[in-house]
């Protein structure tokens, strides 16, 4: 089944960067957190990710969290807010059925209280290290708890890691992921290095071009294009380093052999630019 998508983005935030990729400028830029509505001729609107909303400023009101705001500074406007941005294509919050989190840090969930209706699918290790962390280890994983919902537990559906399907050649060299709507219409798939169990999910429009949503196992395209991993400090954030840049290896060698395939890594302000304004809202 193919669906409409459009790539949108709630908010940014902005680092240097160099810290995104080796060799990279030291002047800072903006780094726009991604979100993708998928519109699915029988699961309705859904969600990749959710990007900021004002949650984002609340629970970082206080220290040590308002060393999360400090270290990666956030401009987000009204307009910029996903339930306003749902507006334009004539839905409201109840009418999303799904997000699927690529993972839990904080510009990647922060409106999932916004959405009170929708199912919460990931990837079960995405969330279960997290549970267990004591608050003052919250911050090391870019992790903010009060923006996960009271009623989370109850409207999530985590993915079947015991299901796995093998992947044609259309998606080489990525060899195992999951059927998540049992339609083949959204296939996920784990990219390891940046955060525990991210995710990301393959997708096809209803003119037949394939997107790949990468999340953040690259923050910006040119590193994919280049195999260009970022700055050697990235890796005291990162649970997996190693993972990471076989994450990335992957992902250069996916381009090199699919470059008609739509990579859109969840920060990389050119791309999503470029897709905002390529896409419309019929």
């Amino acid at each position: 089944m193919l669906m409409k998508i459009n790539i949108l983005h709630a908010g940014y935030c902005t680092a240097p960067e160099h810290i995104a990729i080796h060799g990279g400028r030291w002047r800072s830029i903006h780094f726009p957190a991604m979100f993708a509505l998928l519109r699915h001729p029988r699961f309705g609107a859904m969600l990749f990710d959710t990007g900021y909303s004002y949650h984002f400023f609340d629970e970082t009101q206080k220290f040590p969290k308002r060393f999360y705001r400090w270290l990666t500074p956030v401009t987000l406007h009204e307009e910029d807010l996903v339930v306003n941005q749902l507006l334009a294509f004539d839905l409201r919050p109840k009418d999303i059925t799904h997000v699927f989190i690529s993972h839990f840090h904080a510009d990647h969930i922060a409106s999932l209280s916004d959405l009170g209706w929708s199912r919460f699918v990931y990837m079960p290790h995405a969330f279960r290290h997290l549970r267990n962390l004591t608050p003052s280890e919250d911050l090391k994983h870019a992790f903010l708890r009060g923006l996960i919902p009271p009623d989370f537990d109850s409207r999530s559906r985590t993915v079947d890691m015991s299901r796995s399907i093998l992947l044609s050649e259309e998606y080489a060299p990525f060899k195992k992921g999951y059927d998540l709507l049992g339609d083949g219409s959204i296939i996920g798939v784990e990219l390891p290095g940046h955060a525990y169990g991210q995710m990301g999910l393959f997708a096809r429009e209803e003119d037949g071009k394939l997107f790949f949503f990468v999340a953040d196992a690259a923050w910006l395209k040119q590193s994919i294009v280049e195999n260009r991993p970022p700055h050697k400090i990235t890796n005291l954030l990162f649970p997996d380093p190693e993972a990471y840049l076989e994450t990335l290896r992957n992902l250069h060698t996916y381009h090199l052999m699919h470059p008609e395939t739509y990579v859109i890594p969840s920060h990389c302000e050119e791309t999503i630019r470029a897709h905002e304004s390529a896409l419309h809202l019929d």
